[in-house]
């Protein structure tokens, strides 16, 4: 009897609730469609601006609510055995692998990150000889380099100490910093060469410069050299520099030590450099012409490996011979550490972990996140019956001169003129959110993806820990997301047809994302102004429509907070997620669809703008007590904060027009969306108002947000 048949790499099976789900998804769409029923028998009688807002909100709402329920038809749970994987293939029968790290600014995001990651990578239970690490500097900073350099040296003591004792935590900061880790004979030794080394780099990042005790050799001065008063980050030649050579550097016990790479492409200040995905396509030329490894992994600089056997999890579907040939990568989720016990800011991302990524997997596979995805390089060459395929053949050394001379050539700003990079070739252009994009018209072309979320986590990351941030990372890809949804290859048009109707609809759900920005400021305002100016716009409770919308609100928030409980998060936890989805919907999703359309008429040209990984003390404090951070006087606040007003106004002056004038059935609902906002922007009332510290909302955006909310109160008086 096979292998395959007795001992499975891998198994699939439908969760339980998905025959619930479709029969949820039925009923509940057939109570939308009567609700929008009617809004236009009410248009009919009476066309009003309030009737139109109203019904163009739910219009939206309704869109994105079916939309997403093309996750919840077939999610799909799957488990690994890594264990079966000796039975399949022989450890140096392992296919080569490349790991890609993407960094872009020492200040934003501290070298110490970057390096933590390289080292838990390089650490991996993977055969040495046929792992190779690659960093991208986009940021073209000797600093980084420099801090390879430190890991390179380190590197020699922590991959040997890793493997001997089996850690399992194979980030230096995670293991040392960790009350439960084991500690061995050499471990204080081991710890003090980190903290050594992290000292000398985070030294040289505040200075800005690099102390000439700390060069060690000539090899390492004349790399750094190539830094001359001409060298910008925006306007630099290629700096490509190997850091370590597999059988050429040996770590202290004498066995060889993984490439590692530095590449810092060519950049011109008249060549469109493509943000990442332009990175990300220099590594995949530079890295063809050094190692050629089958397998590609790519991550983020600030998120490390938590599994040393992730790669083996991998494998157990790439080397599946029962498996799809289509396959084209495996998907690991992102999760972060450092979440504070509530996760105020909505940043673990369990929504698309849980529901997103495994109802994708049951259709054609899930979207590339950004990070986590070992692909095969073969895919981003062409639909699967043309790709060629890679056999890894290196004969020459990646430190020769012929090696060298071309990958330079290759990392140049001009090598994709008239070529197919970014459009039929690599990582594609044409949107700031390349993951997403790619991986839709990887889908399209006819390869397939899986989902791996294994107990323990595979990498772990960074989560903005300021709103500011946050907001402004989610702005940035609902920017990304609008430029994939309007493109020629929108998924509401190409990709229903290319890959399918429900995949088609959940990627359509994301790239739309930035929509919920006009139902929410809808109802954060419009039923509100109208309590203002005591006038209803909703049935009373006597009406039967009344329980259209209340039917409607419990069954969307109901299914969201199960779901949300049932993969393992508290209630306090969801509450908080419809805060931040509330927030976002506000200000990042607003911001970033007025971005999108300027951009699009060519009157602004939104760039990427790194998400600081930066942390302050007293900022992470603040956070771990679970207090909002606000700080700085950013007009990203003003609509939660003009919303927050206008609310708490309305809320008191339904209750008010309640007891003096009017039962409070006319004016239920308009109360209720007041009261419920309110509660929601208790933060929001303590940093204007409670607190002194420097989290609190500056007073230039309250006063701004007084005399917004003011304007709309006068405005709306013309209109009810």
């Amino acid at each position: 009897m096979a292998a395959s048949e007795t001992l499975p790499l891998h198994t699939k099976k439908l969760m339980p609730w998905a025959g619930i789900n479709q029969a949820f998804a039925l009923v509940y769409s057939c109570t939308i469609l009567a609700l929008i029923y009617h809004h236009f028998i009410g248009l009919l009688h009476s066309t009003s601006i309030v009737s139109i807002f109203l019904l163009i909100a739910d219009s939206v709402l309704a869109f994105m609510w079916m939309t997403s329920q093309a996750f919840r038809m077939y999610p799909t749970y799957r488990q690994v055995f890594v264990e079966h994987l000796e039975h399949y293939v022989k450890e140096g029968d392992y296919p080569g692998l490349d790991v890609f790290i993407c960094t872009a600014d020492p200040y934003k995001e501290p070298p110490m990150g970057a390096v933590n990651t390289a080292v838990s990578v390089m650490a991996y239970d993977y055969p040495t000889e046929k792992l190779s690490v690659y960093l991208s500097d986009d940021g073209g900073s000797k600093l980084t380099l420099f801090a390879f350099m430190e890991a390179a040296r380190f590197a020699a003591h922590w991959v040997p100490y890793c493997k001997k004792n089996k850690v399992v935590e194979r980030c230096p900061e995670a293991h040392f910093g960790s009350l439960d880790s084991t500690s061995f004979p050499e471990t204080d030794q081991i710890k003090m060469m980190y903290e050594s080394m992290r000292d000398r780099v985070e030294n040289v990042v505040k200075r800005g410069s690099i102390n000439h005790d700390y060069i060690t050799n000539e090899e390492e001065s004349e790399a750094l050299s190539r830094w001359t008063d001409a060298f910008t980050p925006r306007n630099h030649p290629a700096v490509i520099q190997v850091i370590l050579e597999y059988g050429k550097d040996k770590d202290i016990t004498g066995h060889g030590l993984p490439n590692l790479v530095y590449v810092s492409r060519e950049k011109s200040i008249d060549t469109p450099h493509h943000f990442k995905a332009g990175a990300l396509n220099a590594l995949l030329r530079v890295s063809a012409t050094m190692t050629n490894a089958p397998v590609i992994l790519t991550l983020d600089s600030d998120m490390y490996s938590n599994d040393p056997q992730t790669p083996l999890r991998a494998l157990c579907y790439l080397l599946d011979p029962s498996m799809d040939p289509k396959l084209g990568f495996v998907q690991f989720p992102q999760v972060f550490h450092g979440i504070n016990k509530n996760d105020i800011y909505a940043g673990d991302m369990r929504h698309g972990c849980q529901v997103l990524l495994p109802g994708m997997d049951g259709l054609a596979g899930p979207f590339f996140a950004g990070s986590g995805g070992f692909f095969r390089r073969r895919v981003f060459f062409g639909c699967p019956s043309e790709a060629p395929k890679m056999n890894q053949e290196v004969s020459h050394s990646i430190k020769s001169r012929e090696v060298l001379a071309m990958a330079h050539n290759l990392a140049g700003c001009k090598y994709e003129n008239q070529t197919k990079w970014g459009r039929k070739m690599g990582f594609r252009y044409g949107s700031l959110v390349e993951d997403l994009y790619t991986s839709c018209q990887l889908q399209s072309e006819g390869w397939k993806s899986v989902y791996c979320n294994p107990k323990r986590p595979a990498f772990l990351g960074k989560s903005p820990i300021n709103l500011h941030d946050c907001l402004n990372q989610t702005m940035r890809w609902s920017v990304g997301l609008l430029e994939v949804a309007f493109s020629r290859y929108s998924p509401i048009t190409f990709g229903v047809r290319s890959i399918g109707l429900l995949s088609g609809l959940c990627y359509a759900f994301c790239t739309f994302w930035a929509i919920w920005a006009i139902p929410i400021t809808i109802y954060a305002f419009l039923p509100q102004l109208a309590l203002l100016n005591s006038a209803s716009i909703f049935p009373k409770t006597s009406n039967p429509w009344f329980w259209v919308y209340v039917a409607l609100f419990i069954g969307a928030y109901g299914q969201e907070y199960l779901e949300y409980v049932l993969s393992g998060g508290s209630a306090q936890r969801w509450w908080n997620y419809q805060r931040a989805w509330m927030m976002r919907g506000l200000s990042s999703f607003s911001f970033g669809s007025v971005e999108f359309l300027l951009k699009s008429i060519g009157i602004s040209s939104f760039g990427f703008n790194v998400t600081s990984k930066v942390v302050e003390e007293e900022q992470s404090k603040r956070y771990q007590q679970g207090i909002f951070e606000f700080g700085v006087a950013s007009p990203i606040f003003l609509p939660i904060t003009t919303a927050a007003i206008i609310n708490l106004a309305a809320f008191l002056s339904g209750i008010a027009q309640s007891c003096r004038q009017r039962s409070i059935e006319d004016v239920f609902l308009q109360v209720f969306l007041a009261g419920f906002a309110v509660v929601n922007c208790w933060p929001v009332y303590e940093a204007m108002a409670l607190r002194t510290d420097q989290g609190k909302l500056p007073l230039k955006i309250t006063l701004i947000s007084v005399v917004l909310s003011w304007a709309l109160y006068s405005a709306s008086s013309m209109a009810f």
